[in-house]
């Protein structure tokens, strides 16, 4: 059965076994070989389990539910899952287009490894002018790489219209849709040919578990990357497959609840007098929110915003916070806020920082599933400070 996206949450790769245990929940298989009862017959088909594993497997089926894909891997990370993508579908010498503001670890992947040590070159342009990607192309072209919306300024890139730019010239899309998970966006649907994810962020969804996903419809991408997953060793464990499956489950109520407590919080911080502005694409002041309302179901839950005052102000507004912890990542149930200058993007120069928009007093927010008040009342608090 083919159900919602909340039944398949629950139910997708989580069969009971009638002729085992029956167990409700998929199993943790803990075990790293598989013995046989021949030596030409694989039990179920495990051998080793580096290459294959029910726990994993299990996630693996449920991930591509999600995303409605044929196909899903699970990687020990989100960067994990990148990397395993570029080693398995470019070599030296392609050219890879992608999003100038991005998440700051896939920047430093691009630049320091794959640039640096394997000769594949990156275009950085603004992605959310199709016509400027477009002319971003060459001959040596083979992949465009979109977050959106971006981190940290939630920039968001017009899927359907790059996609087909994309496959008139048979160069492959891929989409990072880490913020929007696939309860609010889905990529596929709208032409992508590749989804990633760090599930460690909402598809996980309580800071406890690193991971990585790629999700495809199409069976060759599915092979060359099943067999860089074997043969690169690149794979989530089971207890962590676990963890993540586990997750999924309440992923849609999580998702309306960071979607709800996000808008009332940056309703909140446009009309506060000390706040410069807010980047989020529910507002109608953002740039693409008709775009956004197009190819997303729901917001998110992460905010960008400008303080005005100086690094000095900004931490002090910071330093008196008391739900919003002071962390990177995003995702959680909890509510978590950062200085990306110095944290989430801090790999960056100061110049490249600025060349994309990052100031020494934006905050990103990851708004978690408190009571919305709660949370307004403590960024109210800690602005009142300064």
């Amino acid at each position: 059965m083919n159900g919602k996206f909340e039944t398949n949450a629950i139910h997708k790769g989580e069969k009971p076994n009638f002729n085992a245990s029956g167990d409700v929940v998929v199993p943790i298989h803990l075990s790293s070989t598989f013995a046989r009862a021949s030596v030409d017959k694989p039990p179920a088909g495990y051998e080793y389990s580096r290459s294959a594993n029910p726990t994993r497997d299990a996630l693996e089926k449920k991930l591509a539910s999600l995303e409605k894909a044929k196909y899903g891997l699970a990687f020990s990370s989100g960067l994990g899952a990148e990397t395993t993508l570029l080693l398995s579908l470019l070599k030296s010498g392609d050219h890879v287009i992608a999003f100038d503001d991005l998440y700051g670890g896939t920047k430093r992947l691009f630049n320091e490894i794959f640039a640096k040590r394997f000769g594949i070159t990156f275009t950085y342009v603004d992605a959310t002018d199709p016509i400027i990607v477009e002319k971003a192309i060459n001959s040596k072209t083979k992949l465009i790489w979109l977050e959106t919306p971006t981190n940290p300024l939630l920039k968001i890139g017009d899927i359907n219209a790059i996609s087909r730019i994309a496959k008139n010239r048979g160069i492959l899309t891929a989409v990072d849709n880490t913020f929007m998970s696939p309860y609010s966006q889905n990529p596929l649907l709208l032409g992508a040919d590749i989804v990633l994810h760090s599930t460690t962020k909402y598809i996980n969804g309580h800071s406890d578990s690193i991971g990585g996903a790629i999700m495809t419809n199409e069976l060759h991408i599915f092979e060359k990357l099943k067999f860089t997953q074997n043969a690169a060793g690149n794979i989530l464990s089971p207890f962590d497959s676990y963890l993540v499956a586990r997750g999924i489950k309440t992923l849609a109520p999580r998702m309306k609840a960071h979607n709800s407590n996000a808008l009332a919080i940056a309703n909140f911080l446009q009309n506060h007098p000390l706040v410069d502005s807010v980047q989020y694409p529910g507002l109608p002041s953002h740039p693409q929110h008709e775009l956004a309302k197009k190819q997303m179901t729901g917001f998110g839950g992460v905010i960008s915003f400008e303080l005005k005052g100086t690094t000095d102000t900004t931490k002090k507004f910071l330093a008196n916070l008391k739900l919003f912890l002071l962390a990177e990542s995003l995702g959680g149930v909890e509510s978590l806020i950062e200085h990306p200058a110095t944290m989430t993007h801090a790999s960056l120069t100061v110049d490249e920082r600025k060349s994309i928009g990052i100031t020494d007093t934006l905050i990103r927010v990851s708004v978690g599933i408190e009571h919305a008040d709660d949370l307004i009342a403590d960024l109210q608090n800690a602005l009142e400070k300064i």
